[in-house]
């Protein structure tokens, strides 16, 4: 399916970008999955328009049903890859959300920063000398070498599909959680099923090699270890700064760098709401999606008109 426009997430700032996209009779399509930040709101009592207040789970269900009822198309499914297809002048981009293949020449990412940190010991001190966060970021420089990859989720599968053609070993670390969705999703992948191993134990450590310098392995909670070179997280779903690796976007610590007009670094990728950072409320979600709808618009119209 081809769309003008493509919005990652469906929370305040993803939204309002889809209505301002929508009312310039773009095609538009919002994917979103997981549980938002907004949900779990118990009131919000702060923003206008709402004397008696309202919960985070209405506001953010309400937002949802106002994008469907002007015809926008809202697809609940797990984003696990994004890339560019062509280049300017034409700018292409594929997204692969679940099952479904879709691509735009605009894509507006409002995910909020979902970036999870497991409470293991070691993951803080060995960030960027073995822990990584990105399979394709880093992925290269662990050709032939054993690795790991934290999580338990479509997430955690992708990531280790990605490096199972480069590692000598990929193992999922499930940490004592539930490998159920783990196991199905590499079952539904003949191309994987023989390369990824899944391990369901709890992770008490991240473990040094021998000098002390980078990751040698982990330390399971039952006292046995598993010797690694690297290990990769992969919690939940994959946020702002997820996505923005993988794309060459650059980043101002963990939060997406977007100009005044919500743009990124990239051709025809825009940012908005908590992705960017900065306040983190709903009032500057919706402002900076709207911007960013906007913007989104003005480069679809630009390379419309260039088409000509």
């Amino acid at each position: 399916m081809t769309y003008d426009i493509i919005i990652i997430g469906a929370g305040p700032a993803g939204v309002s970008a889809a209505l301002y996209a929508k009312r310039a009779n773009l095609s538009v399509a919002v994917i979103y999955s997981g549980e938002s930040q907004l949900e779990k709101a118990h009131k919000i009592d702060n923003y206008y328009g709402f004397p008696d207040g309202i919960t985070g789970a209405d506001l953010y269900k309400n937002g949802i049903q106002q994008a469907k009822n002007l015809g926008i198309e809202v697809i609940e499914a797990e984003v696990t890859h994004i890339e560019m297809l062509a280049p300017p002048p034409q700018t292409q981009y594929s997204v692969k959300a679940g099952d479904t293949e879709l691509s735009a020449q605009a894509l507006i990412l409002a995910t909020g920063n979902k970036k999870l940190r497991p409470p293991i010991e070691g993951i803080l001190d060995f960030e960027g000398h073995g822990v990584s966060y990105c399979a394709i970021c880093d992925g290269f420089f662990y050709r032939k070498k054993n690795v790991a990859v934290i999580g338990n989720g479509t997430f955690a599968v992708a990531e280790a599909s990605h490096l199972a053609h480069i590692a000598e070993s990929v193992t999922i670390l499930t940490d004592g959680k539930d490998d159920s969705e783990v196991k199905a999703a590499i079952a539904a992948d003949s191309s994987i099923a023989e390369k990824i191993k899944v391990d369901t134990r709890k992770v008490a450590k991240i473990t040094p090699n021998a000098e002390n310098t980078k990751v040698g392995g982990v330390e399971f909670a039952d006292g046995e270890s598993l010797s690694l070179d690297g290990v990769f997280v992969a919690l939940g779903s994959a946020g702002a700064a997820d996505f923005a690796k993988k794309l060459g976007l650059a980043l101002n610590g963990d939060s997406i760098a977007a100009n005044e007009k919500m743009a990124t670094n990239a051709p025809g990728i825009f940012s908005c709401g908590n992705a960017n950072g900065g306040l983190l409320q709903v009032c500057k979600a919706v402002y900076e999606g709207g911007i960013a709808g906007l913007s989104a618009v003005d480069y679809i119209r630009n390379l419309k008109k260039a088409e000509k």
